[in-house]
């Protein structure tokens, strides 16, 4: 027997870019043949679409974690890395999806409708695509990206017409498989549901659908029971319908009381859908009241008593009887007439397949803040330059230097003298720290040098040594003198 999971904790990782690829082409008598490295494939996205034939999460219940495969490294003779393969993953209609702190990122309805949970790193340039007036043959290439990963919440809402709101065993399910083909559990001893059930039905030229959502108890607003696991497939109801047991036999519980204890759990629960759905919070949906067992002699005079007690409030009441089938008619015909009203003032726009995707932040723009941790020390944030610092190969003095010439036309440098920035200040960006010599030019035509080396690095470094030798130097010569004459 299948399990009807609806909600669940979801891993996603995309896969990596594939590395770029430093060659040189060589043939014989072309001893100057020019860089011909292939850049890295892109790594492969996490898609969640809606299918049409999936109606539970329970796959991803037993199978939390999904990885999409890597993108493959660059080759010579300019040849690229292959793309790495996107994973699509079916989810059910009606699916939302939240990150970790419960925002929602997506509200997935519609046969076809994808969300990228998460993209796929970048493959890095091989130095073919890197080669310039400044470096006519790059000895180095740009790393891939690791792909994103993050932790996702699924959450199933059911999308039905009308919600079937009782306390446990008022009868929902036995109403659900009456008035339409659908086969929930019935017993004839006290029990609740523990999934939703949904049922087909149709009356004259209206065809709905009727949710019979598990028994709520007072507190369920507050998650008490299965309140909440309950309470959010009735989100996307358009008509509310009380299921009333009249034949209870439980003491201080009659049909009033018991509307009046579910209608302030309705009242209570904001749900994450609230003013999103186009239906506003439960307690604005239209209602309607069923008092069911009729075919119990004392439950019928009892709905009877009660009937023009609930009529005072506006709500339409049918007194029925699952079991004998008395009243259904014109049950259903209500039931039809008002969902036929709700689609008449709210027209359904023409099914489209619809892409969603997360919004991209400006890549170019960043920022210097002062690092909290590091006296004199800077942090350097930004879409771009923590991307540039994840593709340098740091031990290749020529890749460090063409990191420098590109966080230099970004105006990272500039930024860092007007925040006050000296020669040696610690700067971190991304995972990366490094001391910062301002004495690195950026954008000026390099002096040809062996491949995988920088002169002006060279420069920097001979300069540092400088300074530190001249500052022993200095220490040396105080040793030896009075602490008044130091």
């Amino acid at each position: 027997m299948s399990r009807f999971i609806d909600r669940v904790v979801l891993h996603v990782s995309a896969g990596k870019g594939g590395n770029g690829c430093a060659s040189v082409h060589r043939e014989k008598f072309k001893p100057l043949g020019g860089p011909d490295g292939g850049n890295g494939g892109r790594g492969g996205d996490v898609v969640l679409e809606v299918d049409g034939n999936v109606h539970t999460l329970l796959d991803f219940h037993f199978h939390p974690h999904a990885k999409a495969t890597n993108g493959k490294q660059g080759m010579g003779s300019n040849r690229d890395g292959a793309q790495g393969d996107d994973l699509i993953l079916r989810v059910p209609d009606g699916t939302v999806v939240l990150d970790g702190d419960g925002r929602i990122l997506a509200d997935l309805i519609g046969v076809g409708t994808r969300f990228e949970a998460a993209q796929g790193g970048r493959g890095g340039l091989g130095n073919a695509a890197l080669s310039s007036k400044a470096r006519k043959a790059p000895g180095f290439a740009l790393l891939g990206e690791d792909g994103v990963e993050r932790e996702l919440v699924l959450e199933l809402k059911s999308v039905a017409d009308v919600g079937l709101v009782g306390f446990p065993s008022a009868g929902k399910s036995s109403l659900v498989s009456v008035l339409s083909a659908a086969k929930p559990k019935i017993a004839d001893y006290p029990f609740t549901t523990l999934v939703p059930n949904l049922g087909v039905v149709s009356s004259g030229d209206t065809t709905f659908t009727v949710a019979d959502v598990p028994g709520l108890i007072p507190g369920a607003s507050d998650g008490r029971g299965l309140g909440l696991d309950f309470l959010r497939h009735l989100e996307r109801c358009a008509v509310l319908a009380h299921v009333v047991d009249c034949a209870t036999l439980d003491p201080g519980r009659d049909p009033i009381s018991d509307i009046d204890a579910l209608e302030a759990e309705l009242a209570a629960y904001k749900g994450a859908l609230s003013g999103d759905t186009g239906l506003g919070d439960l307690a604005d949906r239209p209602r309607i009241v069923i008092l069911n067992k009729a075919d119990v002699p004392e439950a019928a005079e009892l709905a009877e008593m009660v009937t023009p007690d609930l009529e005072a409030r506006g709500w339409p009441i049918f007194t029925i009887s699952a079991v004998s089938r008395e009243g259904l008619r014109p049950l259903t015909f209500a039931l039809a007439k008002l969902v036929a009203d709700y689609r008449e003032a709210n027209p359904k726009a023409e099914p489209k397949r619809q892409v969603i995707r997360p919004v991209i932040a400006n890549e170019n723009s960043f920022s210097v803040v002062a690092d909290p941790e590091i006296p004199g020390g800077f942090i350097v944030r930004g879409t771009r330059p923590e991307r540039w610092v994840r593709q340098t190969q740091f031990d290749n003095d020529e890749a460090v230097g063409y990191l420098a010439d590109r966080l230099a036309r970004l105006g990272v440098e500039t930024e860092l003298v007007k925040q006050g920035a000296e020669p040696g200040a610690s700067v971190t960006i991304g995972n990366v720290s490094f001391d910062w010599e301002p004495q690195t030019p950026a954008g000026v035509d390099l002096t040809r040098t062996g491949r995988g080396t920088d002169p002006r690095l060279d420069q920097v470094e001979r300069i540092g040594a400088t300074e530190r030798k001249h500052a022993s130097r200095v220490r040396r010569g105080l040793e030896g003198l009075d602490p008044e004459d130091q």
